[in-house]
């Protein structure tokens, strides 16, 4: 009876850990704790793969396969000088083991060495029989780098050489993106297809690329073929009903939507914008179900909860609004944009302490809007703390050094406090930047505006 390679590899390892547990030491050849080794490697069980390392020397001292694994789990725990040395050994050894560069690259590339790094991997080039995954080591090198085009070439090189690494080809299409190369990028796609017509992941990134285009009908079609090419592909029914989103066709959005809860567990994103679907065809009832699930399959998935805020605000159901947008901002109280909803939502139900709290803390949390500094100030003046929204419009002004809206403001304000110096500096700073905001002086601060020394000063940019 023969056993396939994985039993092998099973074999040995349950072997292997029954060796461990009895305290036997049994023999096993520098194959199998090969094997072992790369089983805890690819587990993340560093502490067993070096434990099975230093048992596999123990019996194979002279074993240049499983000194390499030591390379690479030192290589992992940043001790690159003694796995320096440790390769400088091996290459006298095996001067030809492509293996031997591609560990001294990697320790290169940890110290940012990534120029030399490539030199090496190209050394590795000239001994390797499988070339496919030293070209897509150095196109990761080239993209530490930021070096795009050379990474996209190493890339392609890789496919060319392994075309069913999917990997690299996702690396491709990073970067043409990030190049903004998208009619290239559909090329590269289409002759690739021409090679591999049913790969999936191609038909995908197609979709994707004409969905950046706007070309809606070209981007249907392909995901079409995504699901033609693999019809448990969730990411093209997902893709799919993107597009048949923006083509207003939300009933088949929804159906393509739920395919995917039928096919796996459900996805917050799918719940969400099945509730956007049935929001735009008018079934409010429906999409607050979705909305709901949505947050309910994903407490931290911050669209969600403002998917259902934005709901009740849009109704002007402010009460309800406030009940969600807080119980987010329980869950996240550093997300600026539950902030901002609680402000607005507060101001709409005249609650101006806790909407001026709200911007407040917006801004603290990186939120610069000019809507957001403005809309502060407002609510401090009326508060009673002109002090405190003339600091808030100085800071403002930091950002936006030239808007008039805030110099008329910061000009109705010092007048406000006799300030008539600062209250005329900010007034003609307005005045000379534009003109048409000066409705903001008479809107908020009536009384200034039709001061006697302002309608002079306002007269003189009028002629």
């Amino acid at each position: 009876m023969k056993f396939n390679h994985e039993e092998e590899n099973n074999f040995s390892i349950t072997r292997y850990e029954s060796m461990l547990r009895s305290n036997d030491v049994k023999f096993f050849d520098s194959d199998e704790f090969e094997s072992i080794i790369h089983h805890y490697l690819e587990n993340g069980k560093i502490a067993k793969a070096k434990k099975a390392i230093s048992l596999g020397l123990s019996q194979h001292p002279s074993s240049v396969n499983l000194k390499l694994l030591q390379v690479e789990v030192l290589v992992f725990e940043d001790r690159l000088e003694k796995a320096d040395n440790l390769l400088a050994q091996l290459h006298a050894i095996e001067p030809e083991n492509e293996e031997i560069y591609i560990q001294k690259a990697n320790i290169l590339s940890k110290q940012n060495e990534h120029k030399k790094a490539i030199e090496l991997l190209n050394m590795a080039l000239q001994y390797t029989n499988d070339p496919a995954d030293v070209y897509s080591l150095i196109g990761m090198e080239y993209l530490f780098m930021d070096d795009f085009e050379n990474a996209k070439t190493n890339f392609m090189r890789c496919l060319e050489a392994d075309d069913q690494d999917y990997s690299a080809l996702y690396n491709v299409i990073y970067c043409f993106d990030f190049l903004e190369q998208h009619e290239e990028a559909i090329d590269y796609l289409n002759m690739f297809l021409d090679k591999n017509p049913y790969c999936e992941v191609a038909w995908h990134q197609v979709g994707k690329q004409y969905f950046d285009l706007k070309d809606y009908e070209k981007a249907l079609a392909a995901f079409d073929f995504a699901i033609i090419s693999d019809e448990y592909f969730i990411g093209a029914y997902l893709e799919k009903g993107k597009v048949l989103e923006k083509l207003n066709r939300n009933n088949e959005a929804i159906e393509n939507y739920r395919i995917t809860l039928e096919l796996d567990d459900p996805t917050s994103f799918a719940l969400l914008r099945i509730g956007k679907c049935f929001e735009k065809l008018g079934n409010d009832d429906l999409a607050l179900q979705h909305y709901t699930k949505t947050v309910h399959e994903d407490p931290l998935l911050d669209k969600g909860w403002i998917a259902i805020t934005d709901f009740y605000m849009r109704k002007r159901n402010y009460q309800k609004a406030l009940y969600y947008i807080n119980k987010a901002i329980n869950i996240d109280s550093e997300n600026v944009l539950y902030w901002k909803r609680y402000a607005k939502i507060n101001n709409k139900l005249a609650f101006f302490e806790e909407a001026e709290r709200g911007y407040r803390k917006a801004i603290e949390l990186g939120n610069y809007e000019l809507e957001t500094w403005n809309n502060r100030s407002d609510i401090l003046r009326f508060l009673g703390e002109p002090k405190a929204a003339i600091q808030n419009l100085h800071q403002a002004v930091e950002f936006y050094p030239e808007n008039a809206e805030i110099h008329y403001r910061l000009a109705g304000l010092y007048y406000e406090n006799a300030d008539f110096e600062k209250g005329e500096f900010h007034l003609r700073k307005g005045l000379a930047t534009d003109h048409e905001y000066l409705i903001v002086l008479e809107e908020l601060f009536e009384k200034v505006y039709n001061l006697t020394l302002v309608k002079n000063i306002v007269s003189e940019y009028s002629k």
